[in-house]
């Protein structure tokens, strides 16, 4: 329940009129939170002048006061860090700290949602990382197989993919290190969970952005996604149910190589209306 100090309040309305769903009006010249339509999205407690709004629901230890220093990025440095980003396939031989995956996912958590739904979750890979690498690269070398076998004008498409699903599997079954074309070695699995693609996708990329000022490195495993997909043996073994989608697959560890500059890009397509 969200709730209004009526002592604190001073009947600003700047609650009232940020509020999305309308869920806030003036009684006696306080705020009142009338906790029908509201979401949650904390809006009130953001906007209060007099830190008046608190809700029961969640931790109010996670509210910070804004100052500028704490808060503001220059544009300029952040639009280079974007642009520096690579993926990282080539990993040292070190552990990532869960201190620094624990901070990876908080910026997945702080991240918006539909309808604040918060609808997404975590699962962290480290110990049973090479169970999941057989489990994978079989379930991919199950899939390549079948498309080999059943060579169609539409699987034609894919079939370079299809030969290598295979290759890795059987590359990683001679030596699993130095065959690893799946996870390279990375000590550590970070895997966004969501019903929602969009939710899981922005909590995914703000983690990209955490992992990279951590000094870590990661790249998004396709597929991985594509073979557990409908994979009950994979499912079950990271205890999800079949009504679960995993939206990303952040494979991280600490990068073994330096780039130097960033890359060019295509244009981008602007329509101006």
């Amino acid at each position: 329940m969200m709730k209004v100090d009526k002592e604190k309040c001073i009947g600003c309305s700047l609650c009232i009129n940020d509020c999305i769903v309308r869920d806030i009006n003036l009684v006696d010249g306080k705020a009142n939170i009338n906790n029908i339509t509201c979401f949650k999205c904390g809006h009130c407690i953001a906007v209060c002048p007099k830190n008046a709004v608190s809700t029961d629901e969640y931790n109010m230890d996670d509210v910070k006061d804004y100052n500028k220093e704490a808060f503001e990025i220059d544009e300029d440095n952040l639009l280079n860090f974007i642009k520096y980003r690579r993926s990282i396939r080539n990993f040292k031989n070190k552990d990532v700290e869960n201190e620094k995956l624990l901070k990876i996912i908080e910026a997945g958590r702080f991240t918006q949602t539909g309808s604040n739904s918060q609808d997404v979750s975590y699962i962290v890979i480290k110990d049973g990382i090479d169970n999941l690498r057989e489990m994978t690269l079989e379930s991919l070398s199950q899939m390549g197989q079948g498309i080999l076998n059943n060579l169609t004008e539409e699987t034609m498409k894919i079939k370079t993919y299809a030969e290598m699903w295979v290759q890795m599997y059987e590359d990683c079954k001679v030596d699993p290190k130095k065959g690893d074309r799946l996870f390279f070695n990375a000590p550590a699995v970070v895997l966004v969970v969501s019903n929602s693609q969009v939710d899981g996708a922005l909590a995914s990329s703000n983690m990209e952005l955490m992992t990279n000022a951590l000094g870590l490195g990661t790249f998004f495993s396709g597929f991985f996604i594509r073979a557990a997909q409908g994979n009950k043996k994979i499912m079950d073994y990271l205890g999800l149910d079949e009504s679960k989608q995993i939206v990303t697959c952040m494979v991280i560890g600490y990068p073994n190589i330096k780039y130097l500059r960033t890359t060019p890009r295509k244009n981008a397509e602007i329509i101006w209306r």
